[in-house]
C-alpha cells in the first residue's frame, strides 16, 4: 500500500520512472553536511572514496562507486561556490580499469579546480593510481600507501580434483582460451603471455606515477614502485606524497589552493529521493539465508587485473 502511494506521488510530479537501472543512471544530487565552519559563499567540498574500487561496487556515495564519484566531481565543478575539493580516501585499491577511470576524472577536474587527495588509514595501489590525477596528495605519518604494482590471480585445484575423482573436460577454439584454467598446470607460453599483460598494465601505472610525481621511471621501478607498502613517512621521503598531516591540514591546503582562506568545508553525502525508494521496492527480493565463512571479505576474481596489495590475493 505504501509502495502504491509512492507511485501515485511520483506520477503526479515527474511521472513513473522506467523499470530497470534508471535510478542508478540518472544524475544524482548529493547533500552537503558541514564539517568545518566558514564563509558559506565559498566552499571546499569533501568527496569520500572508500572501499574496493570496482565497476558496480557500492561506495560511500551510493550504489556505484565509480559513477557516483564522477557525479560528485561534476557537482563540485558546476557549483561556483566550490573553490576546491578534498578527496578523502580509505581504499586499498581495486580493479585497474576502474582505478584508471577515477584517475582520468580527477585529472580532468584538476584542470579547472584544485583537488587535494587525503589518504586516511590506507590509500594504496589502485587508490594511489587514482590519486595521481589530483593537484596535491597528503596523508598521515601512519598511513599505508604505495603498493605500486599489478596482480592477476587464479587457483590451481588439479590435485584436489584428482583426490575426489573429478576431471575437467574443456573444448576450446584456441590454445590460450583457457589459459587460467585451474584444473591443469599453466604452460610456459601461457605464463609468459600473462606476465606480459601484467607488465603492460604495470608500465602504464608506473608512467602515470612518474609523470604525476615528476620522478624518474627507472628509479621508481628499482625503488618504491616494486609493489611494497609504505608508511606515510616513507612515502613522503620517496616524494610519493606532497605533505604529511591530518585531514584538517588537507582542508587548509584546499583553502589555500582554491584562494578561499575562509571557505566553509562541506562533505558530500548521498541523498535519498522518492525515486530511490521506488527503485528499492522494485529491487526487493525474498529474504535469503546464507552461510558464508568469508562474508564481508573481498576476494579476487580469477582472470581480472587488480591494483591491490598482495595480502588480498588468495
Amino acid at each position: 500500500m505504501f509502495g502504491n502511494l509512492l507511485l501515485v506521488a511520483m506520477l503526479g510530479v515527474k511521472g513513473a520512472p522506467q523499470v530497470g537501472t534508471s535510478a542508478i543512471n540518472r544524475q544524482r544530487h548529493f547533500e552537503e553536511i558541514e564539517v568545518a565552519k566558514g564563509d558559506s559563499s565559498s566552499r571546499i567540498a569533501v568527496i569520500p572514496l572508500e572501499g574496493i574500487i570496482a565497476m558496480g561496487q557500492p561506495g560511500a556515495l551510493g550504489n556505484d562507486l565509480v559513477s557516483d564519484f564522477k557525479q560528485a566531481l561534476d557537482q563540485a565543478r558546476r557549483d561556483t561556490r566550490v573553490k576546491a575539493v578534498v578527496v578523502s580516501v580509505d581504499s586499498p585499491g581495486g580493479e585497474i580499469t576502474a582505478s584508471d577511470v577515477l584517475y582520468n576524472a580527477l585529472l580532468e577536474f584538476s584542470k579547472e579546480k584544485p583537488a587535494v587527495v587525503y589518504f586516511n588509514s590506507i590509500g594504496a595501489s589502485g587508490a594511489y593510481y587514482a590519486a595521481c590525477g589530483g593537484s596535491f596528495i597528503m596523508c598521515n605519518h601512519t598511513t599505508f600507501t604505495g603498493s605500486i604494482g599489478v596482480i592477476i590471480s587464479t587457483l590451481n585445484y588439479r590435485d584436489l580434483f584428482g583426490k575426489v575423482g573429478l576431471e575437467s573436460v574443456t573444448f576450446k577454439s584456441g590454445k590460450f582460451k583457457d589459459m587460467l584454467n585451474g584444473s591443469r598446470e599453466m604452460t610456459e607460453e601461457e605464463r609468459i603471455y600473462v606476465e606480459g599483460l601484467v607488465m603492460q598494465s604495470y608500465d602504464r601505472f608506473l608512467g602515470i606515477v612518474a609523470k604525476s610525481r615528476k620522478l624518474d621511471a627507472a628509479a621508481l621501478k628499482a625503488g618504491p614502485a616494486d609493489g611494497r607498502i609504505l608508511s606515510g613517512t616513507d612515502a613522503f621521503a620517496e616524494k610519493l606524497v606532497d605533505g604529511l598531516g591530518y585531514v584538517e591540514d588537507a582542508y587548509e591546503k584546499a583553502r589555500e589552493l582554491g584562494s578561499a582562506p575562509d571557505a566553509q568545508v562541506v562533505q558530500y553525502k548521498r541523498s535519498i529521493s522518492f525515486s530511490d525508494l521506488f527503485w528499492l521496492f522494485g529491487e526487493a527480493r525474498s529474504p535469503e539465508i546464507k552461510i558464508d565463512l568469508l562474508q564481508g571479505m573481498f576476494r579476487l576474481q580469477p582472470g581480472r587485473v587488480y591494483l591491490l596489495p598482495a595480502i588480498f590475493a588468495p
